[in-house]
């Protein structure tokens, strides 16, 4: 027996296992068909689409937003032209599904209306560049979500904090909320350091000193150069301002603020100048007379 004759016993074996539907015929060796297919569309466009995105990548010529860009455009049309394979594989009637259509495109619009809304706002963020992997953003309706962009995906954004949390936030928040873009234009960003000093203090050398521990600082930029203002005179102390700058906010800011402050705090220390605390004075202006004994009032 050739090997011919016994694979289509095999097949003959495996399509008894089944019924006839109108003109279609559901059996064991269809299903078997239609898995092999599906499972091949699945492998084929999932290693197109790697192949592509090891090609973006070695073009040099694009930045990584457009590399980005490139893979996600081509990457879908992968997906349909290998979908719309399958199908003629399959040998599938689309013109018998002309009754179902109407009610199955209806359906399938409203439940995947937000990832198609998510796909698009993905596509316009790329195209316009607002927000790119590698920026430092903070989104309005997410407190405490300030990180650096590490991907923009099909879905949302991973935005990775520097406590090491990493944030999905779907794509269509960012077009519709506010967004600070830390690194859009330019990655520096100011940093205030409020600080209060003693009242009997020489304000001009305690400016002088701010300065110097800002300068001292490894994170803060020579130019802008730090400043300081004397923005308040407050009820026990008062009230200055050291402005810095810095130009890798994706390192986080607490430990700038925080290295600033302990610099600040020896050279303090050492020239004897006093970070004063809350003090409150209470004057009494008529002390009432103290109540008469409780025998006294007996007699």
């Amino acid at each position: 027996m050739s090997v011919q004759s016994s694979i289509s016993d095999v097949v003959a074996h495996l399509d008894a296992f089944g019924f006839t539907y109108g003109s279609t015929r559901i059996s064991l060796y269809r299903a078997l068909v239609v898995a092999i297919v599906v499972a091949g569309i699945i492998v084929v466009a999932r290693l197109t689409s790697v192949g592509v995105r090891h090609l973006f990548r070695r073009v040099t010529r694009m930045d990584a937003t457009e590399q980005l860009l490139g893979e996600k455009l081509v990457g879908i049309a992968v997906w349909v032209i290998c979908l719309l394979f399958g199908i003629d594989i399959l040998g599938i009637d689309l013109t018998a599904l002309t009754v179902f259509s109407g009610a199955f495109g209806l359906a399938i619009g409203f439940g995947l209306q937000k990832t198609f809304g998510n796909l698009l706002a993905g596509i316009i963020l790329l195209m316009d560049r607002s927000i790119k992997p590698g920026d430092v953003i903070a989104v309005s309706g997410t407190p405490g979500t300030v990180g650096q962009v590490k991907k923009i995906g099909i879905r949302a954004i991973s935005v990775i904090t520097r406590d090491k949390t990493e944030y999905l936030i779907p794509n269509e928040m960012l077009m519709i909320n506010q967004v600070e873009n830390w690194s859009y234009s330019s990655r520096d960003v100011r940093l205030k350091v409020p600080i209060g000093v003693d009242y009997g203090t020489d304000i001009e050398l305690a400016e002088e000193l701010m300065l110097r521990a800002a300068r001292e600082t490894p994170r803060v930029l020579q130019v802008p150069p730090p400043t300081v203002w004397l923005t308040a005179f407050g009820d026990s102390a008062i009230q200055f301002e050291i402005q810095i700058w810095i130009d890798d906010p994706e390192d986080g800011i607490g430990d700038v603020r925080s290295d600033v402050l302990k610099r600040l705090w020896h050279i303090f220390r050492e020239q004897g100048i006093r970070i004063p605390y809350p003090q409150r004075e209470i004057r009494v202006k008529d002390w009432p007379a103290s109540p008469k004994p409780v025998d006294e009032k007996l007699t």
